[in-house]
């Protein structure tokens, strides 16, 4: 799977600060031929070469690894939730792991805005890796930035613009936050799993299988879980659910028996209790209440 978008940009846009010429996705699956083909001239590259861009890039690792080189900063293995930044002149080289392949967003952008941040000592080639984690945020605004692109409504690249900024500020951030936690990993591995609980409510996904998925056994999986959100994934799975249960009784017409079997409780008697016990409600007082 890939999708993306290069754009062009007038006088005009140049003066806003920054500006963007290219937003993308793609899935590398194992074995995969890297990169695939479809790119703009100037944009493609033969891994063992490498390539010089006119430009910046940032690529967010969003699952799998691969490798990066570039002049200044040698060779390193990305790791899923790495950023990894591209600097105008510097020659470099990337591509991910044969054995996982990757998911990988990138943006493409110029402006002051950056040569400034670089020539202040905020950004450099010398450090282009950021190892920031999974973090449902970045992926959102990076959704949004290709959305964005893709409609190309007018003045567009202000916003895209916007866009990356937040996210060099939310990188560096995150960065710099994690670097203070001694249980980076573990925050890391906490931050995925809520996300993945909240994807998944209402597909049946259990607990177990979520850790099966993060790799860990279910025993120390929810010690670490606790430990940073002060209750087992079993109780926030639950809350996350009764919570959507309150949305659906008060804006659709769904039966309790439905809302009670959409959500994978084991019964309706069980949501019915689950629900009182949380809201001091019945599912059909709460919907009394708010109709």
């Amino acid at each position: 799977m890939k999708k993306f978008k290069y754009l062009v940009t007038d006088t005009k846009d140049l003066q806003w600060g920054l500006n963007v010429d290219t937003v993308g996705y793609e899935e590398n699956l194992p074995g995969e031929d890297y990169p695939t083909h479809g790119h703009a001239d100037g944009f493609y590259f033969n891994v063992a070469k490498g390539r010089i861009l006119q430009e910046y890039q940032m690529l967010y690792v969003k699952e799998g690894g691969g490798m990066f080189k570039s002049r200044n900063a040698g060779e390193v293995e990305l790791r899923s939730g790495d950023i990894f930044l591209l600097f105008p002149g510097e020659w470099h080289s990337y591509h991910p792991n044969t054995n996982t392949g990757w998911k990988c967003y990138w943006l493409g952008f110029k402006g002051r805005n950056m040569d400034d941040r670089v020539n202040a000592d905020f950004l450099s080639p010398e450090h282009p890796i950021y190892h920031v984690g999974y973090s449902s945020e970045i992926i959102r605004m990076l959704d949004m930035a290709l959305h964005v692109a893709d409609e190309e409504a007018i003045h567009s690249q202000q916003v895209l613009a916007g866009i990356t900024n937040y996210l060099i500020g939310l990188m560096y951030s995150l960065e710099c936050s994690n670097q203070l936690q001694q249980n980076f990993v573990h925050t890391d591995i906490v931050n995925r799993a809520r996300q993945m609980i909240r994807e998944t409510l209402e597909d049946g996904t259990t607990i177990q299988e979520i850790a099966v998925r993060l790799g860990m056994s279910y025993s120390n999986f929810r010690k670490i879980f606790k430990e940073f959100t002060g209750f087992s994934p079993s109780m926030y799975q639950q809350d996350l659910k009764l919570q959507r249960a309150k949305d659906l009784l008060a804006t659709t017409d769904m039966t309790i028996k439905e809302i009670a079997y959409q959500l994978n409780f084991e019964s309706p008697d069980y949501f019915s209790s689950k629900f009182r016990l949380k809201t001091g409600l019945k599912p059909s007082e709460f919907r009394g209440n708010e109709r």
